[in-house]
């Protein structure tokens, strides 16, 4: 049974950092993409950063592109994002996400999802 939780969520001051964590367990972490996305109350969820199985290359949305920064340790099964200069704006529910696809930037592509760590973000 394959499970992914998330923690480090919080509230923060606008300018604060945060660092998100993921533990999977049940699936073969190195030959997974492993990425996180966020759904802010009202909105659609949305891509925020991967890390491809096959590739050392991140991915980033344009809008933390430059404040957040994901990494992965496929010994310890855990998939990270550090997110600085935070935003009233990057204020959401993140949610770490695994899947085989190619396409990454796609919520329907991704087999397994957390629960969720909420983020909160005051000015």
């Amino acid at each position: 049974q394959v499970q992914l939780v998330e923690s480090g969520g919080g509230l923060v001051q606008a300018g604060d950092s945060l660092r998100l964590s993921c533990a999977a367990s049940g699936l073969t972490f190195s030959m997974y993409t492993m990425a996180w996305f966020r759904q802010a109350p009202g909105k659609e969820r949305e891509f925020v950063a991967a890390s491809k199985w096959s590739s050392s290359t991140p991915y980033y949305a344009d809008a933390v592109k430059g404040r957040f920064a994901i990494s992965r340790d496929n010994a310890k099964n855990t998939v990270y994002m550090q997110m600085n200069s935070l935003k009233p704006e990057d204020t959401a529910v993140y949610y770490c996400a695994a899947s085989r696809s190619w396409v990454i930037v796609s919520a329907r592509n991704y087999d397994y999802w957390g629960q969720g760590t909420q983020v909160t973000v005051s000015s």
